[in-house]
């Protein structure tokens, strides 16, 4: 028994692609594409809205502080902000100091937070060092949501400005309203 011959599959009209097969080829895939994106499930735990974004953190460079430098110019000398109260938005903690020509002016460190209204400056909330305690810092940041700093002080007035001979590290959280603070005195002569 002999098996017809095999057509010749070049002679066969869809086997000849043109332009207009492969635009519309093209077009198809195109719309296949945009019409899955389209259809994709929202990740897990997500609404339909987006949620809303925080606030950015308050500027400390036009905050009104409780800092008296005698008319004297103030100098924000760190800055360091993260989310202190577990609203959601983040607060700036801000050193301040009185600047000074000579020695070690103390430190005055404010929490900050979003001014009542769109352009309104921010506002101190909360001091955690006053100036009046003679300190200055040399380290701060906001981890996990409490303040970290490291003092420096004084052990006596007869101790030179220029060269504190105590160091503290501290740290600040808040806690019922409030900010609480822990710290542990390290030796003199730190």
């Amino acid at each position: 028994m002999q098996l017809p011959a095999a057509p010749d599959l070049t002679d066969l009209a869809h086997t000849h692609a043109g332009p207009m097969h492969w635009l519309a080829t093209a077009t198809a895939t195109a719309a296949v594409v945009a019409l899955a994106g389209l259809l994709q499930p929202s990740p897990a735990g997500t609404t339909a809205a987006a949620a809303p974004r925080p606030a950015a953190a308050p500027e400390a460079a036009g905050a009104a502080y409780p800092l008296e430098c005698g008319g004297g110019p103030r100098t924000v000398a760190k800055r360091v902000s993260g989310d202190l109260d577990g609203d959601g938005n983040p607060e700036t903690v801000a050193v301040v100091h009185c600047e000074a020509g000579s020695g070690t002016p103390p430190s005055g460190v404010y929490v900050l937070t979003r001014g009542k209204g769109a352009d309104a400056p921010a506002r101190v909330v909360a001091t955690l060092v006053a100036p009046d305690q003679h300190r200055s810092v040399t380290e701060l940041a906001v981890r996990d949501g409490a303040v970290l700093a490291t003092l420096l002080g004084y052990s006596s007035l007869d101790v030179p400005r220029c060269c504190p001979d105590e160091k503290e590290q501290v740290s600040w959280r808040w806690k019922d309203g409030a900010f609480v603070r822990a710290g542990q005195d390290e030796a003199r002569g730190a």
